[in-house]
């Protein structure tokens, strides 16, 4: 394809555009291809395999739980949200560097009368390995569950010493 230019007048500058003879044929003409890309789009964009991770890609992989990492002088605190998951179900590890949280959630089966219209509650299981940002003591570590949050209070090998440093200009 050749790249000649055409030059179309433009209504608010005195200016003429300038476009390639790619960009001139494709905006007069619409290609089945790109029409075909758009339709393609536009339905991944509505997300189509919602229904099928519901129940089936869902249930395969463990969640990984929102955590907060809190970096304090004396200690690392790392808060997870389990929510679903009771205190006898989860299993947390600790090692100098990381803390390894799994849990599983049991989902009650009672018969309800009807069609679900929509059904998101179910059992599963969470996973996840958070890297601490220090060398902790893993003997000493406490480990607190209370209204669906596990709080992991995590003391330091060494104290962080911080202080605060002028900036000059």
């Amino acid at each position: 394809m050749t790249n000649k230019k055409f030059k179309e007048a433009s209504p608010s500058s005195t200016q003429p555009a300038t476009i390639t003879e790619a960009e001139a044929s494709t905006s007069r003409y619409p290609s089945p291809f790109r029409e075909l890309d758009r339709m393609f789009d536009s339905l991944l964009a509505r997300d189509w395999m919602h229904p099928l991770r519901w129940d089936r890609l869902s249930a395969l992989a463990p969640r990984l739980p929102r955590v907060d990492v809190l970096d304090r002088d004396t200690e690392v605190v790392v808060r997870a949200e389990l929510p679903g998951i009771e205190r006898e179900d989860l299993d947390v590890s600790v090692t100098e560097r990381a803390v390894t949280i799994k849990g599983e959630s049991h989902k009650e089966s009672r018969e309800e009368e009807g069609e679900y219209y929509r059904c998101e509650i179910s059992s599963g299981s969470v996973l996840r390995t958070v890297e601490l940002p220090c060398d902790i003591d893993a003997d000493k570590a406490e480990a607190n569950f209370r209204n669906g949050v596990l709080e992991l209070t995590l003391p330091k090998i060494k104290e962080a010493h911080r202080r605060k440093l002028d900036i000059k200009s």
